[in-house]
């Protein structure tokens, strides 16, 4: 069932079609998502954000001027929320303190400098910072997920002990380096994950890449 990277992404393109993500009206939105998606689904941290849009405190600046109770109480819906509250606030004092709050000077810094500014807020590990560095900033980052590392191990394309920086380093050595395609790859291996290859009782014989893999082990 060896698959090349290049012919996974193109199955599924062509089963699923465009993704769209990040949904975010703003980079900062983008980011913000990012740490509140930790540990829950996405229409949790949408009752968030939308509370955060209701305030009128989707600014940097603003966000972190509201303090850390306010913003407990708006982002409850995303789980976690005294946590999230504390990585937050942390990631609001890096835009401030070292980019005045703008999101835009953030951008213009070199992919491994600004990853390294991200990795070193208290927690911020390396899937949230990746999905902050490609979604937000449109930097050419692979981001893997349990998805992406479910998906590989399956079709023995990567080990089951591989760590999050082996699995990146593998699939950027294979793919060009394109923050649009790596964009629309990852959506693309969560729309897999979660309707084909569940976790238990995973969905092989109607899967996209299933036909292909036949054929290839044939």
């Amino acid at each position: 069932m060896r698959t090349s990277l290049q012919k996974i992404y193109e199955r599924l393109f062509a089963h699923f079609g465009p993704q769209h993500w990040w949904p975010g009206d703003s980079a900062f939105e983008i980011g913000v998502g990012a740490i509140l998606t930790q540990n829950t689904n996405w229409s949790n941290v949408a009752r968030a954000i939308a509370n955060l849009k209701k305030e009128h405190v989707l600014h940097p600046a603003r966000l972190y001027a509201l303090g850390s109770r306010k913003t407990a109480q708006l982002i409850k819906p995303s789980g976690y929320y005294r946590l999230k509250t504390r990585r937050l606030r942390n990631f609001l004092q890096l835009i401030l303190s070292a980019y005045g709050g703008s999101l835009t000077r953030m951008k213009h810094v070199a992919l491994p400098e600004l990853r390294l500014e991200l990795l070193s807020v208290n927690g911020i590990g390396p899937e949230t910072a990746d999905s902050i560095l490609l979604y937000a900033f449109d930097k050419p980052v692979f981001v893997v997920d349990a998805y992406t590392k479910r998906i590989f191990e399956r079709h023995h394309l990567i080990c089951e002990e591989a760590r999050y920086d082996d699995v990146q380093a593998y699939c950027m050595e294979r793919l060009p380096k394109n923050a649009r395609l790596f964009n629309e790859f990852h959506a693309l291996i969560v729309r897999l994950g979660k309707e084909y290859c569940l976790k238990n009782n995973p969905k092989c014989r109607i899967c996209p890449l299933y036909n292909e893999n036949h054929r290839d082990n044939s």
